[in-house]
């Protein structure tokens, strides 16, 4: 009989890496005013004249001597002021940020190694793996 010898060996590594990154930011800012101004004015004004007469007289030489007199007079005067003022206002301001940050990192490291070994003869081998 022959001696049979059989042999194979492999072995290695690999490495390998995740990287991820993600970013966002943003902003926003919103204003707003409003203003109003109102006035209102309101201005009367009255007069009233009222003037009436009656004038009589009668001479009679030397004895008799008449007069009458009858008058009215009237006044009216008036006067009506209104005013009105009014203001408001509003205003407001809203600012808001954000950022954002999401990252990953992942590493992967595998070795190997493996191998058969196979002495013939008489039934005699051996397995060597890992």
């Amino acid at each position: 009989m022959s001696d049979v010898d059989y042999g194979h060996f492999e072995s290695g590594q690999e490495h390998d890496g995740l990287d991820q990154l993600h970013q966002a930011h943003g902003s926003e800012h919103d204003a707003h005013s409003q203003f109003g101004v109102y006035e209102n004015d309101h201005h009367a004004a009255t007069s009233t004249d009222f003037a009436q007469g009656h004038h009589e007289e009668f001479d009679q030489p030397g004895v008799v001597h008449a007069e009458s007199d009858d008058y009215t007079n009237y006044s009216h005067d008036a006067s009506v002021d209104d005013h009105v003022f009014a203001a408001e206002g509003a205003q407001d301001s809203h600012q808001a940020e954000f950022g954002e940050l999401d990252a990953l990192s992942q590493r992967f490291d595998a070795s190997f190694a493996q191998g058969t070994e196979f002495h013939g003869g008489e039934g005699q081998y051996g397995v060597a793996a890992n």
